[in-house]
């Protein structure tokens, strides 16, 4: 069965529920680390928040680093590396290290 074909403000209305659900998800699973992420997906929280910031450039909407970060993080990134950021395994390192062509 086909998706659905949606209007230009239907999809669009889906794709940013969606993404506050993913941001959402992101908040409440501060176990998961960027680097894990990183290491899985190709992307991370800070990926997101650039993203973020590219859009609303695009759009003609400045926007800082950390402004982007505050929207994704839902607190000052430094507040929450201090709270929820650990130390990379070297594992984690050796795998992040590796060639990713995806970031």
């Amino acid at each position: 069965m086909p998706a659905p074909d949606f209007d230009a403000a239907t999809r669009t209305e889906l794709e940013a529920a969606v993404f506050r659900r993913l941001v959402e998800h992101l908040r409440e699973r501060t176990d998961v680390q960027n680097i894990d992420m990183m290491n899985l997906a190709g992307f991370c929280r800070n990926c997101l928040s650039r993203w973020y910031r590219e859009a609303a450039e695009a759009k003609g909407i400045g926007l800082a680093d950390p402004d982007a970060r505050e929207i994704v993080y839902g607190m000052p990134y430094k507040e929450w590396q201090a709270k929820h950021q650990k130390e990379a395994s070297s594992e984690q390192k050796a795998a992040y290290a590796k060639p990713n062509p995806a970031h």
